[in-house]
């Protein structure tokens, strides 16, 4: 028998009202609605972050797979631990060793990607209401978290050298004068989403100083970190303080996105609560790739792999860089010394958003900057993205963007008069925009 829907919802879903009112804050972020699009092998996407995988040996990786399947087949085909296979766990000491951090596998917690822990942690921490303190701009999935536990995110403005320590003093200042609860900061001090920019060590002692001062926790997400192009960036900011701050690792850049895995490194009593949420969410993250990674950290030059990639990433960041001083030489941008970004500022007659489906016509796609503003913010911002797209793409890529803003702007001036603009670059290319600062 066929059961008649509930008279409820809207004619395109009947379950509308049925909702829990969180999923108001759940929207495909512009990041996600660019796929479609810039998959079309016709168009050179300068917009998503996807690591150039075709430099990893597919050997490296195939021989870990087969060695697991052939050593140790019913333990990788199997459930697993919450927390995470111990060995990789110690593994990722390794790891995080190279940016200054020690610590303890017991307080490691692997998960489902770095995204995961971030959701994880979101979901201990976030109350409906609640405050959390990220730069702006920001990690565009990490707001899609936040909102989705009905918090709200305060941007605090940055410079060339990372978010302003000033600025976050009067932010807690006002908030707190307001009556929010302010439950942590949400940072990516190294090689930022999107911006670029480094958070200086200077600057990583007085934000701790500050937060402990405060009583606010600190989520330091840092996918980047071990992708610098010149000198090693500042030590990462757990190296400092070890209760005040939950660390979060990938390799999604420095191996492959593809194994889904992560964690999160945390003081003792949230482990604890991670390792129960890792088991409510997901039982228990894969025991196959955890063990594949595993190996490959056991036999392979993963130290020497990830050089390999830092070479690639600055060859392609040195491309778009040029490429943008000879087509838009009037506009301003950041210079990163690692990473996968370029934070591009447009003349402020001219709007990243609205001036998106051109560009696609153009066939040239990338993000526009409101996709890191909480507040609306990003309108006269582009991220561009140089991880994926090959040297002589970028260029392309970089040359039809430049057709899309200055036919914009031709626009402008014929119709409204208002082609004039002012530079805020004054000495090449290493400051980022104005309003950022």
């Amino acid at each position: 028998m066929t059961q008649s829907l509930p008279a409820r919802g809207n004619n395109l879903d009947p379950w509308y009202d049925s909702y829990a009112a969180r999923t108001a804050g759940l929207a495909a972020s512009e990041v996600r609605a660019l796929f479609a699009v810039a998959s079309r092998p016709e168009v050179v996407s300068l917009a998503g972050g996807m690591p150039y995988v075709s430099a990893l040996p597919q050997e490296l990786v195939t021989g870990a797979m087969q060695k697991v399947m052939a050593d140790e087949g019913p333990t990788a085909l199997q459930y697993g631990s919450g927390q995470g296979v111990p060995r990789l766990r110690e593994q990722i000491l390794e790891v995080m060793a190279l940016e200054g951090i020690s610590g303890s596998a017991d307080d490691v917690v692997v998960t489902t990607g770095s995204q995961h822990a971030l959701e994880l942690f979101s979901k201990l921490f976030l109350d409906p209401g609640d405050v959390v303190i990220a730069e702006g701009p920001s990690y565009v999935t990490a707001m899609v978290i936040f909102r989705s536990y009905q918090a709200e995110v305060d941007h605090v403005p940055m410079d060339e050298h990372g978010l302003l320590p000033g600025a976050l003093r009067e932010h807690i200042a006002r908030l707190k004068a307001a009556g929010r609860r302010i439950k942590f900061l949400y940072t990516i001090p190294t090689f930022h989403n999107p911006a670029g920019v480094t958070l200086s060590w200077e600057r990583r002692l007085e934000i701790l100083e500050i937060c402990a001062a405060e009583g606010i926790l600190v989520l330091e997400d840092n996918p980047y970190g071990l992708l610098y192009f010149g000198d090693r960036p500042p030590a990462a900011m757990r190296s400092i303080e070890d209760e005040g701050v939950v660390y979060l690792g990938t390799f999604s850049k420095t191996l492959a996105p593809g194994f889904r895995l992560g964690w999160a490194l945390a003081p003792h009593a949230i482990r604890e609560k991670l390792i129960l949420a890792n088991e409510a969410a997901v039982l228990s993250p894969s025991s196959f790739t955890q063990l594949v990674v595993s190996e490959y950290l056991s036999k392979a030059d993963w130290r020497g792999q990830i050089d390999i990639f830092r070479g690639v990433y600055r060859e392609r960041k040195e491309a778009m860089l040029a490429a943008l001083a000879e087509h838009l030489p009037e506009l301003s941008w950041t210079n990163p010394n690692g990473g996968f970004y370029v934070w591009l500022t447009l003349p402020p007659a001219l709007d990243s958003k609205a001036m998106l489906p051109r560009a696609v016509k153009e066939l040239v796609a990338y993000t526009p900057g409101t996709a890191f503003y909480a507040d609306g913010g990003g309108r006269h911002n582009i991220r561009l993205s140089f991880c994926y797209p090959t040297p002589d793409q970028i260029r392309i890529g970089i040359r039809r963007l430049a057709n899309v803003v200055n036919g914009e702007l031709d626009l402008l001036e014929t119709f409204a008069g208002t082609g004039e603009f002012a530079p805020t670059r004054t000495d090449g290319v290493s400051y980022p925009p104005s309003d950022m600062r």
